[in-house]
């Protein structure tokens, strides 16, 4: 057969596609539909590296950390950057306090102009916020004038906020964390931090996860309407076409439906690309420029999907004989057999087997195994599902009217009902899988922080200069606050220039020394000692009498700050409480009397903050009052256990691409149902005339969607698990079923379809019309 041949009967089923009257347009808008959703996840896939490169490069080019401990000298072209970050009800607000020291002086990225003092340059996310009825806490806690908006180039997101303050009051010296001098913004040195083997699994594992599903829809997507295809092809044996023309002809018309949904999924992902710009998905957001596919992988998804919808029907119509008198499909077919269907996933585990026990410290996975594994085992799902559901029907019978018309009719057709749940199998067995992975491997990604939230639930760390006596007045009169505590932390060396011996040097008055320490009496003049069990000989070097010096420097630091000071007499040794407030006490605790005047400013000063539960907002007055006794005040509030950014973010990407999947499979789900439902209207209207009950035909499709359903998610959930596992032994991880995620997986697959067929039934009440039995 040659190539002439294959594009003129491929042509030929294009044209009776496009003019096959009334009949053919519906199902080439249910088939573009179909394909047109997969086709525009698909190219939102193709445009995630792009998403996350862009993203960085804009992280990267706003840095404004140094990573020095010397200050570089002021100059016409250096800028001083305070960080005010700030938190809004968990959302977080980047926040920047800005004063150019010269003409020259860098811009951050998404700024024209320095704003004055008092000014602030916001982005418009924030800008709509401090609009809003309920910010006015916010408001007092950024009394700055708006003068202007920040640019896309400044931001990671568009509904990220962000805001750039007018300063002239900022100072920074060696060690200061909170203030910097720049010559220019971005990253200047960029960490080389090798990549985790078992983040690099999850990711591809991720990946496959949430594309497979898209595939399958796709190539149930270019079979809709074939039962009626199949016979108006029967009338074209009759004018001499052979059985082979006959399929290329039927590949020809589903290539046309194939290429209306590149169309539709190409205007579905404009339309969703121009919408992504205005949504915050887990606390997410992007610009839609970021949403730019890589033009290869476009042109790989414009050849891919038309190619596997001729490949699919071609498959398909192996099993279907069209005959110049009808098609043979009614009749009974012989059983599907089990033993290559087994061969998938068995397959599958093979190209897995080798990477298991390999965890993070054996080199990296294989990405083609991984993939290829991972792939073979889902697709041994949509392999199985037919032959499970045919087994199971087959068995099946006697009950209710419904009941036998739903089995029945599965029966007959029982391959359309496993095409129609095979989408929803695959996404939940790869779900369950990944969540065991996600859960197993948490522990490893979260560790404790060694805080108790119940004794403490905020800490506010003061910048350099601030007066902590202030603040600690401040905080006891704010609304929501039963009671804070200051203390303020350096370090105490033996020597003025690199110290052979150092130790901590606690200040806070008696109540807030008994947070740290087991006090036996304690008055303002004491100085207590807890002994470091891990350098003995620093206890011995600062004893009474003995001479040091508080924040001695070191031979990459600045001269000059060392400020000596003598050991009091009367120095007595106590035990750090399991419970104290910071961890590791150790070293010198004293009282403020104790201390030179001129070491206060050289510490670092934290308050930390009671809250009263009773109070809404305790924790946003907080952040108020913190804002407004030292702008650069870092407010955070305590959690016993942190968790990883990169493992965080992950998981969250993960979220994301699960709602935008299952909203997929939903809609694709209902096309396919109303697709099915127009197939069948002379028969559901011919039982209506009959005398058929519409509650009966009702309950009838739920069954026809009960039973493939159920079966499929049976099916999904022992591969999921059998996966997991096989994931978790490759992480060298203990292997333990989180029947939570698994049973809110298969909730969740459930009621996507509950869903599609409560929404499905008014058009099948619609179709159950006599009228229907009218025809041209």
């Amino acid at each position: 057969m040659n190539v002439r041949q294959w594009c003129r009967d491929l042509g030929m089923g294009v044209r009776f596609a496009f003019t096959g009257g009334r009949e053919g347009w519906v199902r080439m808008v249910l088939t573009a539909v179909g394909v047109g959703l997969g086709v525009a996840l698909l190219l939102l896939t193709t445009a995630l590296p792009n998403v996350l490169t862009v993203r960085h490069q804009r992280e990267e080019a706003r840095q404004d950390f140094t990573y020095s401990t010397k200050v570089p000298p002021r100059a016409d072209n250096t800028v001083l950057v305070g960080e005010s970050d700030t938190k809004w009800h968990s959302r977080d607000i980047r926040g920047r306090r800005l004063q150019p020291e010269g003409r020259r002086a860098p811009l951050p990225p998404g700024l024209d102009r320095f704003p004055a003092k008092g000014d602030m340059v916001v982005s418009p996310a924030l800008k709509e916020l401090l609009s809003s009825d309920g910010a006015k806490l916010l408001r007092q806690r950024l009394p700055y004038r708006i003068t202007g908006t920040i640019g896309e180039p400044g931001l990671i997101g568009s509904q990220e906020l962000a805001y750039y303050a007018g300063a002239d009051d900022l100072v920074t010296e060696p060690g200061s964390t909170r203030v910097a001098r720049l010559s220019a913004f971005g990253e200047a040195h960029p960490t080389t931090e090798r990549a985790d083997p078992v983040l690099i699994l999850m990711m591809l594992v991720v990946f496959v996860v949430l594309l497979m599903p898209v595939a399958v829809f796709i190539a149930a997507a270019v079979r809709f309407g074939g039962e009626r295809r199949d016979r108006r092809l029967a009338a074209l044996r009759l004018v001499g076409s052979d059985s082979r023309m006959t399929r290329r002809i039927a590949a020809g018309e589903a290539l046309a439906g194939a290429l209306l949904g590149l169309v539709v999924g190409t205007g579905f992902f404009l339309l969703g690309r121009q919408a992504a710009g205005s949504v915050e998905v887990l606390g997410e957001s992007f610009f839609p420029s970021y949403l730019d596919p890589s033009p290869a992988l476009v042109a790989l998804v414009a050849v891919a999907v038309p190619a596997a919808a001729v490949l699919v029907t071609l498959l398909a119509m192996r099993g279907v004989v069209v005959e110049p008198l009808g098609v043979v499909r009614t009749a009974k077919q012989a059983r599907r057999r089990l033993w290559w269907r087994l061969l998938l996933p068995l397959a599958g585990l093979g190209m897995l087997y080798p990477m298991i026990g390999q965890g993070r410290s054996n080199g990296d996975f294989n990405q083609y195994l991984v993939i290829g594994g991972v792939m073979l085992l889902l697709v041994g799902v949509t392999a199985l599902l037919p032959w499970v559901v045919e087994a199971v029907v087959a068995r099946l019978g006697s009950g209710a009217v419904s009941w036998q018309l739903a089995i029945r009719r599965l029966q007959l057709t029982s391959g359309s009902a496993a095409r129609m749940v095979n989408g929803i199998a695959v996404a939940v067995a790869g779900a369950i899988a990944l969540q065991m992975l996600f859960a197993g491997v948490e522990s490893q990604y979260t560790k404790e922080t060694g805080r108790d939230p119940n004794r403490v639930q905020m800490e506010v760390d003061l910048s350099d200069g601030a007066r902590l006596d202030v603040a600690a007045r401040e905080f006891q009169h704010t609304k929501g606050v039963r009671a804070s505590v200051a203390i303020s932390s350096g370090g105490l060396g033996d020597k003025r220039r690199d110290p052979d011996h150092t130790a901590g040097i606690t200040v806070g008055d008696c109540a807030a020394l008994r947070e740290l320490a087991h006090l036996p009496s304690c008055r303002d003049g004491d100085v207590f000692v807890v002994p470091d069990a891990h350098d003995e000989a620093a206890v011995k070097a600062f004893t009474p009498g003995r001479h040091g010096f508080i924040e001695p420097t070191y031979t990459e630091g600045d001269r000059g700050r060392e400020i000596p000071w003598t050991i009091p007499a009367g120095l007595r040794h106590v035990t750090a409480r399991k419970d104290a407030l910071q961890t590791n006490v150790n070293g010198l605790l004293v009282t403020p009397s104790v201390l030179p005047a001129r070491a206060a400013p050289t510490l670092y000063q934290q308050v930390y903050v009671r809250l009263d539960p009773a109070v809404p907002d305790a924790e946003e007055y907080v952040r108020t009052t913190a804002a407004r006794v030292d702008p650069l005040a870092n407010a955070w509030h305590w959690t016993s256990t942190e968790q990883s950014g990169k493992y965080a973010s992950l998981r969250t990407g993960l979220l994301i691409g699960a709602i935008c999947v299952l909203s997929l499979i939903g809609a694709s789900l209902l096309v396919s149902q109303l697709e099915q439902l127009r197939e069948r209207r002379k028969l559901l209207s011919s039982l209506v005339a009959f005398g058929t009950r519409r509650r009966t035909l009702g309950l009838s499709v739920l069954w026809q969607t009960a039973v493939p359903i159920a079966l499929g998610l049976l099916l999904a959930s022992a591969v999921g698990l059998a996966l997991g596992t096989v994931l978790l032994k490759m992480a060298a991880t203990p292997v333990a079923v989180d029947w939570a995620s698994v049973v809110s997986m298969t909730g969740a697959g459930a009621a996507v379809v509950i869903t599609v067929t409560l929404l499905s039934l008014p058009p099948l009440f619609r179709l159950m019309r006599p009228e229907g039995l009218r025809t041209e």
